[in-house]
């Protein structure tokens, strides 16, 4: 598939794995890189591919195998960029480490995806998103304060402190080539992005406006005017009433009068205060009060279903939300004007497998003798 994308044209080679690793790629592969995913033997039987999966083409290799470790670091010699996201020395103890590759390929940006970071007591440690969170501070800050902390799904450690900071630094260092002419490690960390995001959280902490206590906080879901509420059928509507106009125009939809109401910022008068709005909000229903708020700035959008997002015209109107497979599937973005991007159909292995491997370098008769007898 021919790319307008503006990474046409940039190879990554990617090993295929959990988390924020496949999501990088597939923002990497929407917006243009070509990207082959090298993968275990039975691992793409496992489970179905899915949109994170999309826009790259997958081969088996296996890398316990000398003959196939050996091919395999014959592709980094044809790469842009390479990224991994194993626990520490695995891919060095495979032969296919940073050191080794970098000297084959000088331009190469070896990127490195770990939970922990490469060095540290706990690198060598497993752990998933809401382990990173824990130890960030930022789990203990999320939820309500009669209740355990609740994990917000895998968007924070993942995706955001993530693969988020990865791409930012495959990008940062594809830059940087262009100046040196010469590759290098990129070291990403789920804990320290999530710690990078936590900026204005820790800036508030100093200054004495953050309350260690769960759900006490401006923007935690205490304040009255920055949280959800239930509606009469028993949906929800999101309101982020922070700025004084935006509150007056809210209390002005509600019907309610500011004269006769708690000062909104005394926090000792919040309970009251979303108990009074949490009143209005439970007569109506949902839908309503979006066509209600609709054209009034008072930042209060329904709360919508994963399944509802394609038909709202402006997610699914604009693209943000696609349908693939009558399922929704996310759009590309970031969105460009010259050079836009583009979903690729999900990831699978092709029909010839030698022919991938051969457009990144390997010989036509090695790689069919590397596959033969390979399903």
């Amino acid at each position: 598939m021919t790319s307008t994308g503006p990474l046409a044209g940039v190879r990554v080679l990617e090993f295929a794995g959990l988390g924020p690793v496949p999501h990088a790629c597939m923002v990497l592969a929407d917006l243009g890189a070509q990207v082959l995913r090298v993968d275990r033997p039975g691992a793409v039987d496992e489970a179905p591919p899915g949109p994170v999966d999309r826009g790259r083409t997958t081969v088996v290799l296996d890398l316990a195998r000398p003959d196939e470790v050996a091919a395999t670091l014959r592709l980094t010699t044809a790469a842009d960029v390479l990224v991994e996201g194993f626990r520490p020395g695995v891919m060095e103890r495979r032969g296919l480490g940073p050191e080794i590759c970098l000297e084959r390929n000088p331009r190469l940006v070896y990127a490195r995806m770990t939970g922990w970071g490469q060095d540290g007591p706990f690198a060598p440690r497993v752990g998933h998103d809401i382990n990173y969170l824990g130890l960030t501070g930022a789990l203990a800050a999320m939820g309500y304060p009669d209740r355990n902390p609740l994990p917000p799904l895998n968007l924070v450690g993942d995706y955001g402190g993530g693969s988020m900071l990865l791409l930012v630094g495959i990008l940062a260092a594809l830059l940087e080539r262009t100046v040196s002419g010469r590759g290098q490690v990129v070291d990403a960390a789920m804990v320290d992005g999530v710690t990078s995001l936590l900026a204005l959280t820790y800036g508030l902490l100093g200054a004495g406006s953050w309350h260690l206590e769960r759900g006490s906080n401006l923007l935690d879901g205490a304040a009255p005017f920055y949280t959800t509420y239930v509606c009469a059928d028993g949906g929800y509507v999101a309101v982020g009433a922070l700025e004084e106009r935006f509150w007056l125009s809210l209390l002005d939809v509600l019907g309610l009068d500011e004269d006769h109401l708690p000062p909104r910022h005394d926090r000792a008068a919040w309970p009251q205060l979303r108990a009074r709005l949490a009143g209005v909000f439970a007569t109506r229903d949902r839908d309503d009060w979006a066509e209600l708020f609709a054209g009034v700035d008072a930042c209060v959008t329904p709360v919508l279903t994963l399944a509802e997002t394609v038909a709202h015209p402006q997610l699914g109107g604009r693209g943000s939300v696609t349908a693939s497979s009558g399922m929704p599937a996310p759009g590309v973005a970031p969105r460009f004007s010259r050079t836009p991007g583009a979903a690729g159909p999900p990831g699978q292995i092709p029909a010839d497998p030698a022919r991938a491997l051969t457009a990144w370098g390997l010989g036509e008769e090695e790689a069919r003798a590397l596959l033969a007898g390979r399903a």
